[in-house]
């Protein structure tokens, strides 16, 4: 639906890296090539939102994140756990309160110090997958 580069401390921490790029994304679109993902972790941001990170259980290499915030049956993948992770470009840079110095954030692609409203954001297409997602997870309540 939309792919993130988050300079987030959380994510500098759980990445060991100075941003985390992030396909926000169905878990029906996601396929599994081989073994399943096991829990590598969870914590709290400090809003209160919990979160629960997997990984591959042979390597430890971290898969995607779940935010319990974000309509179930939502993943945030990360992009270089892709086969061609050079295939998906950040298309909004968030929490760039926390980036560091010497990371450059393209004049094209929109960023936000904390985070932003994605009917501002997201093409139309996306928006739609969303609240097909959003519906899902209201009628599971």
């Amino acid at each position: 639906m939309v792919v993130h580069a988050c300079h987030c401390t959380r994510c500098q921490k759980r990445t060991g890296s100075p941003l985390a790029v992030n396909l926000w994304i169905e878990d029906s679109r996601v396929k599994l090539l081989a073994g399943e993902p096991t829990k590598q972790g969870e914590s709290t941001d400090e809003r209160g939102n919990r979160s629960s990170s997997w990984g591959c259980p042979s390597c430890g290499y971290a898969l995607w994140t779940v935010y319990h915030a974000a309509p179930p049956g939502s993943l945030f993948v990360r992009a270089g756990s892709l086969d061609d992770p050079s295939a998906f470009q950040p298309d909004v840079h968030i929490f760039t309160r926390s980036k560091l110095p010497w990371i450059s954030v393209p004049e094209d692609v929109p960023s936000f110090e904390t985070y932003y409203d994605f009917k501002e954001i997201w093409p139309p297409e996306s928006q739609q997958r969303f609240r097909k997602l959003k519906a899902k997870g209201d009628d599971a309540t």
